[in-house]
């Protein structure tokens, strides 16, 4: 069966994220290289008071995974293609090789003070909801500074807003005994009101040294793989204010022949996802596993089956 490889946002950042990359050559030069090219330890931004602030979630959840993949990648089996939610979409260029640890970490941030700029206008954040129909979602946001932001299945949705129209959101959502929960993301991602922020990354991938990806990444905006510099730059940047359809990405993957999928960390909830929307994929997050070298035999077993 064939090894597909998913990234992360932002949202499930913890003190031990980089635990298992240090502990690797090959991840630690990442982390390294990282750092200096970013000006501050990497390891600094594990303090929980800051992680979750968008310009340092950003660069570090893009470079924890690409120090994991850097971690596994001798030991495991080719990918056919990587896809990424949100900002890890962009941390999949640095895993298929596109861009070393240090640009991956300068445009991660470029990426973060671009949105927070923009957002200032509108400030705001994102709420998940469950159990809607895409119609109904837009209903609920129907009037208001709310848009869809991540489709994530066909009843599950990820809405960004600015405050007041969050609130008023839930509040509609809640008349409806809908499930809401509040996501730790300080910004309107992925949605019409982050608009002022598509230029200023556009800018910054066009002036970086990002080359193809040596392996398919899945396009976030329209769940197409991306194969060019040109359109890697593109839809990286659309991507900031535009919906993300990543129920779509994972038909994408599936479409491709992937059968197992490998959520690099922080978090396992992109494998959950994958094992909810596929009877036959085997999905899991390196961070269920106690070493490389339990992630590298789940896989290989897997992946040779």
């Amino acid at each position: 069966m064939t090894l597909a490889v998913l990234c992360p946002g932002q949202g499930a950042q913890h003190p031990a994220m980089l635990d298992l990359a240090l502990a690797h050559a090959d991840g630690r030069r990442a982390v390294d290289d990282a750092s200096a090219a970013l000006g501050a330890d990497l390891r600094d931004a594990l303090d929980p008071a800051r992680m979750f602030e968008n310009a340092v979630a950003q660069p570090l959840v893009c470079v924890a995974q690409l120090a994991q993949w850097r971690t596994l990648r001798d030991a495991l089996p080719p990918p056919r293609a990587f896809a990424g939610y949100s900002v890890g979409e962009l941390a999949c260029y640095g895993a298929a090789g596109a861009v070393d640890a240090a640009t991956l970490a300068r445009l991660a941030r470029d990426r973060a003070l671009a949105m927070d700029a923009a957002a200032v206008a509108h400030p705001g954040g994102v709420i998940a909801l469950r159990g809607l129909s895409r119609g109904d979602v837009g209903a609920l946001c129907a009037g208001l500074a709310a848009h869809v932001a991540i489709a994530v299945a066909e009843d599950a949705y990820v809405v960004g807003g600015t405050s007041e129209a969050l609130a008023a959101v839930e509040q509609r959502a809640n008349a409806r005994n809908v499930r809401v929960t509040c996501l730790r993301v300080g910004v309107a991602s992925h949605t019409p009101l982050l608009a002022a922020a598509v230029a200023p990354f556009r800018a910054a991938l066009d002036a970086s040294p990002l080359a193809p990806p040596g392996v398919r990444v899945i396009a976030g905006v329209d769940a197409t793989p991306v194969a060019t510099r040109a359109r890697a730059i593109a839809t990286l940047s659309a991507q900031v204010a535009r919906t993300i359809e990543w129920g779509a990405c994972l038909d994408t993957l599936h479409e491709l022949g992937c059968r197992v999928m490998l959520e690099l960390g922080p978090g396992r909830a992109l494998s959950r996802m994958a094992r909810e929307r596929f009877d036959d994929v085997e999905a899991r997050a390196v961070e269920e596993f106690s070493s490389a070298a339990a992630v590298a035999q789940w896989v290989e077993r897997r992946a040779r089956g």
